[in-house]
C-alpha cells in the first residue's frame, strides 16, 4: 500500500458496527484503538514483539488526537505512521487517520511508547531487531516538512 506524503507507512483498519455512537458516528475513543492497533501491528509483524512471553514489553506514557471530521461504519481506516522521535527505551509515533479514498486526514495525533521490563516495570533498551524497525518509520526531516 502506498504511504500518504510524510509517512513511512500505512495500515488499513475496518470500522465496526460497534464503533458507531448514538449520534451515527464512530465515538473519539476508537481513534485511539485504531492507533493502537496500527502500531502494535507493526511492532508485532515487522519488530518481533512478543507481547505475550517476551521480556520488554511497551507502555503507553501520552497519546493525543486532535479531530477534523467523523468516520462512520462502514468506513475503511488508513492508518498513517512514521516516528517523530527514537529514544533508547521510548518512542513517539506520530498518526493520521484517513478515510480510505479521501486525501484530507480526519484524524492526527501522537502516542508514546516506553519500553519496560515485564517483570519490573523499569525502564529498558529495546531489542536490535524493535528499533531497526522502528527506525524504519522515521521520516526525512524534507519530507516530514511537506506533511
Amino acid at each position: 500500500m502506498p504511504s500518504r506524503p510524510g509517512y513511512a507507512h500505512v495500515t488499513q483498519v475496518p470500522t465496526r458496527w460497534a464503533d458507531n455512537d448514538i449520534y451515527g458516528h464512530v465515538n473519539n475513543v476508537q481513534h485511539y484503538a485504531f492507533f493502537d492497533t496500527a502500531i502494535n501491528r507493526w511492532l508485532i509483524e515487522e519488530g518481533g514483539l512478543d507481547i505475550h512471553g517476551g521480556d520488554v514489553i511497551g507502555l503507553c506514557a501520552e497519546s493525543h488526537c486532535t479531530y477534523s471530521g467523523p468516520f462512520a461504519y462502514p468506513d475503511v481506516i488508513d492508518v498513517a505512521m512514521r516516528v517523530g522521535h527514537l529514544g533508547r527505551s521510548s518512542v513517539r509515533y506520530e498518526l493520521a487517520l484517513y478515510r480510505e479514498e479521501d486525501e484530507a486526514s480526519v484524524a492526527e495525533g501522537w502516542f508514546v511508547h516506553v519500553f519496560v521490563d515485564r517483570e519490573t516495570r523499569r525502564s529498558a533498551g529495546m531489542p536490535d531487531r524493535l528499533r531497526d524497525a522502528l527506525s524504519r518509520l522515521q521520516v526525512p526531516a524534507t519530507e516530514e516538512a511537506s506533511s
